[in-house]
């Protein structure tokens, strides 16, 4: 298969650290996208196949070091996208991804401090050239994530990391965005839910007027 291939249809990721909000959108996005008559799949990384998400319960369930998690991850986005994205793509299907690879930039690179120079050899061998057609990045201070994170559920042991450890994921968003300005748009996620929404919604029939 040929990853080159350019899209058919939309490739969406949302990106944020635990307890942005991100994921609690991605159901609205989808339902607006479909009431417009697009196909649309909602999917996540890591995991979006049977493979990919086994690798994910190894990811956030076992101890490793920062080389073997960002392998795993890279090699279960290499099954989502041969498996899933792209076929989607190609048929003209809207993707919808809760998190992509700036999330190994900002997990494993900036929280973790692993090697920046191999992550991006690993986009490159992985994608072959693919990346998001717009990427929403929730952003939300660390503390006022924690306090989601802490109502909301049991942690994972990424989850469980400190403060300080989502205070540098959040600079390694940053970072990206400034890399790729055209691709990303900050979504201030300290608002309420329906703020929040509104900035999504904007941003969507910005970039797609005609949809």
């Amino acid at each position: 298969m040929n990853l080159k291939t350019p899209p058919a249809g939309r490739f969406i990721t949302l990106e944020g650290i635990d307890g942005a909000g991100k994921s609690s959108h991605l159901e609205a996005l989808r339902q607006w996208c479909a009431d417009r008559g697009c196909e649309v799949l909602v999917t996540r990384e890591p995991g979006g196949t049977a493979l990919a998400e086994r690798l994910r319960e190894l990811v956030l369930h076992e101890p490793m070091d920062p080389l073997t998690e960002a392998l795993l991850v890279f090699a279960a986005r290499r099954d989502h996208l041969v498996q899933v994205i792209e076929p989607a793509l190609a048929r003209g299907a809207w993707v919808l991804c809760d998190r992509f690879t700036d999330a190994s930039f900002a997990y494993q690179g900036a929280g973790r401090g692993f090697d920046l120079a191999l992550l991006r050899t690993l986009e490159q061998w992985v994608q072959q050239g693919r990346q998001p057609d717009l990427t929403l990045w929730f952003d939300a201070p660390a503390e006022l994530a924690a306090q989601r994170r802490t109502a909301a559920r049991s942690p994972d042991r990424f989850e469980a990391m400190d403060t300080a450890f989502f205070q540098r994921v959040s600079s390694g968003y940053g970072a990206r965005a400034a890399a790729e300005p055209k691709r990303f748009v900050r979504v201030d996620a300290s608002l309420q839910r329906e703020a929040v929404w509104q900035q999504v919604l904007s941003t969507i029939t910005s970039r797609w007027p005609a949809l």
